[in-house]
């Protein structure tokens, strides 16, 4: 005589769905870098986006290519690139397994910036430059001779009809 299933109201069968959503809630992968400087309190641009200031950790989803730019006043601004690359349990198709177990990967950034040079330039040598620049501008055969006309007349009437 063939074996029955359970009913579907017995123990085993109510503690069925509970342990299938436990099993689907149990996993969530979580990507992070911790991002610090020397000074800390730069202001951290990532890819063009503003995300905070160091130290900080950023959530990222994409294992790319990163553009890293750092500001702080008195300091250098620091343009760098930074590539994430996937560990083994985020390449397709074990990254379901790795979803599924909760899988963590943490990275960390650190950043050290160099102080900018403060000393004001001479004024008559930035002058000097802007009128070599200006006289090699001129002198270029694709610039046009600065106008004196305005580009349109003035009106000198009504610009719009009355209505009859």
């Amino acid at each position: 005589m063939p074996r029955s299933l359970p009913p579907l109201y017995s123990p085993p069968m109510r503690c069925f769905p509970l342990a299938l959503a436990l099993l689907f809630l149990a996993g969530c992968a979580q990507r992070t870098v911790d991002i610090t400087s020397e000074p800390s309190g730069a202001l951290v641009y990532l890819n063009g986006d503003e995300v905070g200031r160091t130290p900080l950790r950023y959530d990222f989803t994409w294992y790319s290519d990163y553009d890293v730019v750092l500001r702080k006043d008195g300091y250098e601004t620091l343009k760098t690139h930074h590539k994430i690359d996937p560990p083994l349990l985020f390449i397709p198709p074990l990254d379901l397994v790795g979803e599924l177990v909760g899988a963590r990967d943490h990275r960390h950034w650190h950043f050290t910036m160099t102080p900018a040079n403060l000393t004001a330039p001479d004024p008559a040598v930035l002058i000097n430059r802007g009128e070599s620049l200006k006289k090699d501008l001129r002198s270029s055969q694709y610039t046009h001779p600065p106008t004196t006309f305005p580009t349109t007349r003035p009106a000198t009437g009504p610009t719009t009809r009355p209505g009859r």
